[in-house]
């Protein structure tokens, strides 16, 4: 097999060089070239045409978000945003996710240890040279000419003991936004996993409050989940759902990585299906690996209803294809049609 062909656009020469030393350790990586800003990415993409870049947000010159939109739009390409730890850096990265990068992750020494920094990077990259970048644009395009259609309002009476789990990677901050804009204000009360870095998920969970008619807040120790109310697990910590009497709440937590994830979708859903077996509805959502795969298939042992993203409408069918082929999937949908389907079965008997 070639080798996947990565270009790195950052304005650090420091990062540039520990980028393209730990990529290059893996056998199915080539570092065909990098560049300090987008002026000098622009001729050396065309000229060296890369299967994937990685691209700094915050540059001298040109930011990477408008270089982003002109890439999108005249040479289509997998862009991974590699972002410092800054208030304008996330926001600048959650910018770029909306314009069509397909993930994000930390600058090296600001979240993980290089090498686990590297090993992350590189499993990103690997995914991402499959992705369908035009299909992409083209979904992204679409969505942002219509609105998604909300779900009629469903008797939520009996709810308030039900919960709704979600997990997700690539791809996945687009189809959690798509999900919990179709959410009332009474929907079920509703737990998070979406691989970001941490920071990150502050600032993802603050863009979707402003958007979603329920509350949507990066979790915090000890948050109660409630009807009305999502809550994100934080970058780079734990979220585990736990029950206090009739109450359910969430502990945030360290821990080892898990799939090389933290959060992991794992850990969470394994503790919804202990503290809320068939009170709770699961789905997982786009992203590459297979994080989450098994705790699905346990929270479907323990009587939850258990979506999948259909593989048309995801961006990676990593994680979701995973739960597929595991045999945790209560039924498989487009995203267009999961958040109608986790409310039904919530108000179900």
């Amino acid at each position: 097999m070639p080798k996947i062909r990565v270009m790195i656009v950052d304005d650090s020469a420091v990062v540039r060089q520990i980028l393209t030393r730990e990529l290059s350790k893996d056998r199915d990586i080539e570092v065909v070239g990098s560049a300090p800003d987008p002026y000098a990415a622009r001729d050396k993409i065309i000229h060296l045409r890369p299967d994937v870049v990685t691209l700094d947000v915050e540059m001298p010159r040109m930011d990477g978000v408008t270089f982003l939109r002109k890439l999108m739009k005249h040479h289509p390409i997998p862009v991974i945003i590699v972002s410092s730890l800054t208030a304008a850096g996330s926001e600048l990265a959650l910018e770029a996710l909306s314009c069509g990068a397909v993930d994000v992750m930390c600058k090296p020494g600001t979240a993980y240890s290089v090498g686990d920094m590297s090993e992350l990077l590189i499993e990103k990259i690997k995914g991402a040279a499959h992705v369908d970048i035009k299909q992409r644009a083209a979904i992204i395009k679409e969505r942002a000419a219509t609105q998604s259609e909300p779900v009629k309002k469903l008797a939520m009476t009996r709810t308030t003991n039900k919960i709704i789990a979600i997990g997700a990677s690539t791809g996945g901050t687009e189809a959690i936004r798509d999900v919990l804009e179709r959410f009332p204000a009474g929907a079920p009360g509703t737990v998070i996993v979406q691989h970001m870095p941490e920071y990150f998920t502050k600032s993802f969970a603050d863009r979707l409050n402003g958007i979603c008619d329920i509350e949507v807040k990066e979790a915090e120790q000890g948050d109660r989940v409630i009807p009305g109310r999502a809550l994100l697990a934080p970058g780079n910590k734990h979220m585990v759902l736990k029950r206090s009497g009739a109450q359910y709440l969430v502990e945030i937590k360290d821990g080892p990585l898990v799939f090389h994830q933290r959060p992991a979708v794992e850990v969470l859903f394994n503790s919804v299906a202990l503290y809320a077996g068939a009170n709770a509805v699961g789905m997982i959502l786009t992203g590459m690996g297979k994080d989450g795969a098994k705790g699905l298939l346990a929270m479907k042992e323990a009587g939850a209803y258990t979506i999948v993203q259909d593989e048309a409408s995801s961006v990676v069918w990593g994680m979701p294809g995973e739960a597929f082929k595991v045999g945790a999937a209560t039924i498989v949908l487009p995203l267009q049609k999961i958040a109608a389907e986790a409310l039904k079965k919530a108000a179900a008997d």
